[in-house]
């Protein structure tokens, strides 16, 4: 009989997260547990998919006990994948709902499922990975991304303190920068007004240039991240570094 291994995966439904999805579904010992706004209605019995705006941070609360089921699993992967670019405005021009929003998603919603995750897992005799999907703009401030830069740094930070705290659970965690991909967070950017973003051409210029990398190719460097973390002894990592074999 086959042992069970459990995924469980924000923002499945586009981009990167789908892109994960999809190399998972091909794994047959993994049972995955997608959460997104979006449904996509898949029929795999390996994958239940739950409809659920995780920036809401009440109604996570009230959903913790069904994304971190109790079982036998050889392997127990959480992957905070969801996130936003929110506004791309300077400072004093914010929309003060939409900034907390937008740590909600990008900081508050994947700590609170770290948090479920260690709770309901730190005394499990499984292999535990956390892969909190955080930015390069974590670690470089730039003009108009405020928000973004500093959600996706409290990330990261937090990730490392997890990590400092669980060397006896065995729970490994990750802050990943996953690089620049070509996802509709990268078409949204482009579309920034370039009063609010002297970055503007530079990032256009990773698309038109050919220089954004696939879903598909940044998925399978995290699965090698995540089957190799023997390999990865820091927190945090950046694809852009990994050579697959």
């Amino acid at each position: 009989m086959m042992v069970k291994s459990l995924l469980i995966l924000t923002g499945h439904s586009q981009g990167l997260g789908n892109a994960l999805l999809n190399l998972f579904l091909q794994k047959p010992n993994f049972e995955i547990i997608g959460i997104s706004r979006t449904i996509l209605g898949l029929q795999s019995p390996r994958l239940k998919e739950l409809s659920l705006d995780i920036s809401d941070l009440d109604l996570l609360e009230n959903q913790l006990d069904s994304i971190f089921p109790i079982g036998k699993f050889e392997e127990i992967i959480l992957i905070n994948n969801a996130g936003s670019i929110g506004e791309v405005k300077p400072v004093g021009q914010w929309n003060p709902k939409q900034f907390q929003a937008l740590f909600n998603l990008n900081m508050l919603a994947p700590a609170m499922l770290t948090n479920a995750f260690v709770s309901r897992y730190e005394k499990v005799n499984s292999n535990r990975i956390v892969c909190n999907i955080s930015s390069g703009a974590a670690h470089k401030p730039l003009e108009g991304w405020s928000g973004y830069c500093s959600s996706k740094a409290g990330l990261a930070m937090f990730t490392g303190v997890c990590q400092k705290e669980n060397t006896e659970s065995g729970i490994r965690f990750y802050s990943l920068a996953p690089g620049i991909i070509d996802t509709e967070m990268q078409t949204r950017i482009r579309e920034s007004a370039p009063k609010y973003f002297p970055a503007l051409d530079r990032f256009k210029s990773y698309k038109s240039d050919g220089l954004l990398s696939s879903g598909t190719e940044i998925a399978q460097k995290i699965d090698f991240l995540l089957s190799n973390p023997a390999r990865f002894e820091a927190v945090v990592q950046d694809v852009r570094s990994f050579e697959l074999p």
